[in-house]
């Protein structure tokens, strides 16, 4: 269960991306079914047209289809660089392999590794369980792609 203060940044995130887009580009990571148009053009790599495109595919239901719209005209490499920024919070407990492949710099290892420990009863869990095998720089890394 949520408690106030994170209810309160939950539902304030949306207004301050309307209010400053430029937050996408310094470290807040958007997501693609609810960014604005310039949100979308502040993302490296994602060009007018692309953000015109993403507006009128979406909602996007997973990673996985969001990937599968930026493959059209981006390579791999190019597609892992915008989901730095750009990117669908995928369910720990339900997304697959392929899914869990799109966060940016995971290995074939740690995609098992989040496979073994399922199911994530809570985010501690998974801190515990994925911090055996990465530093907590890089779990808070990962743990910004992920939900319950």
């Amino acid at each position: 269960m949520m408690n106030r203060r994170t209810l309160l940044a939950a539902l304030s995130m949306p207004f301050l991306m309307g209010i400053f887009p430029a937050l996408a580009a310094n470290g807040v990571r958007l997501n693609p079914n609810t960014a604005t148009s310039a949100q979308l053009t502040s993302v490296p790599g994602v060009s007018a047209a692309l953000a015109k495109t993403i507006r009128a595919q979406r909602p996007f239901a997973t990673m996985i289809e969001f990937n599968n719209l930026l493959r059209q005209t981006l390579s791999a490499q190019e597609a892992e660089a915008i989901y730095v920024k750009l990117f669908i919070p995928i369910n720990l407990n339900t997304a697959s392999r392929d899914e869990i492949g799109l966060i940016p710099g995971m290995s074939s290892r740690m995609v098992r590794e989040f496979l073994e420990y399922r199911p994530y009863t809570d985010i501690g869990e998974f801190n515990r369980e994925i911090g055996k095998y990465v530093d907590d720089e890089e779990v808070a890394r990962l743990r910004s792609y992920v939900t319950l």
